[in-house]
């Protein structure tokens, strides 16, 4: 099978969900498969985030305005089966097996576009986003449909967003463990407190609800919060005139990976208020790593967090600081990381790649007959 890839989301800055996405599910896939894998790239750049010997091909930017007649360029490179980790991939006219990916409905409901788009694609994000026809065409272009949840693939179906089969090929972690030294310098947590650090990473846009973590550290005097991305100053203003008194915030106002996994290691809560999410990525992280959370009740952390997580109402700050306090005695803490950990053995990169490989040759095998 000549399997290609789409690797064009891969960032050569920093990682963004869908290039983290594009990078770990690819690496994985070379592994088990590194004869049939070749690699689209449109900078040679992107190769830096895979597997060295990789086979890849030099092709076109996704932002082009080829993109919607790439399928028409790629028949000549004889591909068997393309996988894209997003749907914008032109699939008109093709004479390959095609599995493209919506990885979650939140743009519909908060349609602010990436913001490495340049301003035309921004304004055709916005566009696509207003009705559900555009991405109806788009998925029917495929043969398959992947997305990373089951609540996605629930939430696909109930629209009716596709003909295709929806199969889930779930996000993983990255290894942060991996980026701690070996003897980690921290504090040795107490006795009688654990968690003292509570740990935000992610947006700081309204449906994130950074407000209700902030309202709740009125209860926790003996806990830190630590907002870690990047922030504009007049939302940090805003943001810093909420805190209450006495309360211990700091804004970090970015962080690198290395930075990310120490903070989680160091006696920490990860902590999420989001009143919407299309997955959850930095939860998954921070229980990989033995990190247990408190995030708000909804389907998808229930999903990537399970019995790793205690929950609350988002909009209910009291219930947030007595989920941190209750999640702060050593023995919860203990457990619910334990219970983190063992949830997360599910969602690895290398289990994603097989069950890519295996629906890639099944629809190779149907087209060959």
């Amino acid at each position: 099978m000549r399997f290609f890839f789409d690797a064009r989301y891969i960032r050569t800055d920093f990682h963004d969900g869908i290039s983290r996405y594009t990078a770990g599910l690819g690496s994985a896939v070379q592994r088990l498969a590194p004869d049939e894998v070749t690699f689209l790239v449109h900078d040679e750049r992107q190769l830096a985030h895979l597997p060295e010997g990789a086979h890849w091909l030099l092709f076109q930017s996704n932002e082009s305005p080829l993109e919607p007649i790439a399928a028409l360029r790629l028949n000549k490179y004889r591909p068997d089966v393309l996988f894209s980790p997003l749907q914008t991939i032109g699939t008109a006219g093709r004479n390959y097996a095609a599995i493209l990916t919506l990885h979650d409905l939140i743009y519909y409901r908060h349609r602010k576009p990436p913001t490495n788009l340049n301003p035309l694609l921004r304004l055709g994000w916005r566009l696509y986003h207003l009705t559900y026809w555009p991405q109806r065409w788009a998925l029917n272009g495929a043969d398959l449909v992947a997305t990373v949840s089951h609540t996605s693939r629930r939430e696909i179906l109930e629209h009716r967003l596709t003909r295709n089969e929806v199969v889930v090929i779930p996000n993983a972690p990255q290894d942060l463990a991996a980026l701690l030294p070996e003897k980690a310098a921290s504090a040795s947590p107490s006795a009688t407190l654990r968690g003292r650090n509570l740990v935000y990473m992610g947006s700081f846009m309204p449906y994130k609800n950074v407000e209700t973590l902030i309202h709740g550290m009125a209860q926790l005097p003996q806990h830190r919060l630590h907002l870690l991305s990047r922030i504009r100053d007049d939302r940090r203003r805003e943001l810093e005139a909420l805190i209450p008194q006495g309360a211990q915030v700091t804004f970090h106002n970015g962080v690198s990976d290395a930075e990310y996994a120490r903070l989680l290691a160091d006696d920490a809560i990860l902590v999420t208020g989001s009143l919407d999410e299309g997955y959850g990525l930095p939860i998954a992280e921070a229980l990989e790593l033995g990190t247990p959370a408190v995030v708000s009740e909804l389907e998808i952390f229930h999903e990537v967090a399970g019995p790793g997580a205690k929950y609350f109402s988002p909009t209910d700050p009291d219930a947030f600081a007595a989920r941190v306090r209750e999640l702060s005695h050593p023995d919860n803490y203990a457990a619910t990381s334990t219970a983190g950990r063992e949830h997360m053995r599910q969602y690895t990169w290398e289990h994603s790649a097989r069950r890519l490989l295996r629906e890639a040759r099944e629809l190779h095998a149907s087209r060959s007959r």
